[in-house]
């Protein structure tokens, strides 16, 4: 697999297709002695990576950065780099589940709300029998309970370890314990957990295809139209970056 990557507004993303990251992930990162981080990057991540140098510097030591997002892949275009699709998030981590459900290899959901996580096991394990989900835990722990959670994985020895914990909490979070969490592939995931347990509905198919998905987002969860601001503002840095 071509290791290419683009620079957008200073954060590296790696120019990939979904089947090569699972192939990647697959048959490289679980393969290997190494441990291995992966960021799912969109124009909101790259955004908050601008201001957040600590964020910045997480995604650019990244093994794999795949672009989670319309935005990045316009963006790469823009600048002359040819991206032939979005890798979401959501879709890898169903590819992996699928491919990996023979239970050789072991998951464990860390994140969302509680309660949550272990929806998001239930259903993994009644679409893909087999999947060895081997732990779940919420989000909500205390810094006494941080330290029973790394205890957990470290007695787990999870193969993938997939981390909802917003961003960029989720991405300093996996950075600060990962060298003692010894995780072959950890994976921040963002609301992946939450649309797999029932609690977010994904935005229908049409709206995906027609790279709609943040305004569907948007229009769920009001909340976030702030934070939904940064697109355009996005944009017209992209643009910006491209005159110079």
């Amino acid at each position: 697999m071509s290791r290419k990557k683009v620079s957008v507004l200073d954060v590296a993303i790696n120019i990939i297709t979904m089947n090569d990251a699972i192939d990647v992930i697959i048959d490289d990162f679980l393969k290997s002695d190494k441990i291995h981080l992966i960021a799912t990057a969109n124009a909101e991540m790259v955004m908050m990576a601008s201001k957040d140098k600590e964020l910045q510097e997480i995604l650019n030591s990244a093994d794999l950065v795949v672009p989670d997002g319309a935005g990045v892949v316009w963006a790469s275009n823009k600048l002359g780099y040819p991206m032939k699709e979005r890798v979401a998030g959501y879709d890898l981590v169903q590819h992996l589940l699928n491919k990996l459900k023979n239970g050789k290899e072991s998951f464990y959901f860390l994140g969302s709300s509680p309660g949550v996580a272990e929806k998001a096991k239930v259903y993994a394990e009644t679409k893909y029998p087999g999947v060895n989900i081997v732990g779940t835990h919420d989000g909500y722990f205390s810094v006494e309970e941080e330290k029973m959670v790394v205890q957990e994985i470290q007695k787990l020895r999870p193969d993938i370890l997939l981390v909802a914990l917003g961003v960029p909490r989720q991405e300093k979070w996996i950075k600060k314990h990962f060298d003692e969490l010894n995780v072959p592939v950890t994976i921040g995931v963002g609301g992946t957990l939450d649309v797999m347990a029932g609690v977010v509905k994904r935005a229908p198919l049409w709206m995906q295809k027609a790279k709609l998905e943040w305004l569907y987002r948007g229009m769920l969860q009001p909340k976030r139209i702030c934070r939904l601001i940064a697109l355009p503002k996005f944009v017209i840095k992209v643009l910006q970056d491209k005159k110079y």
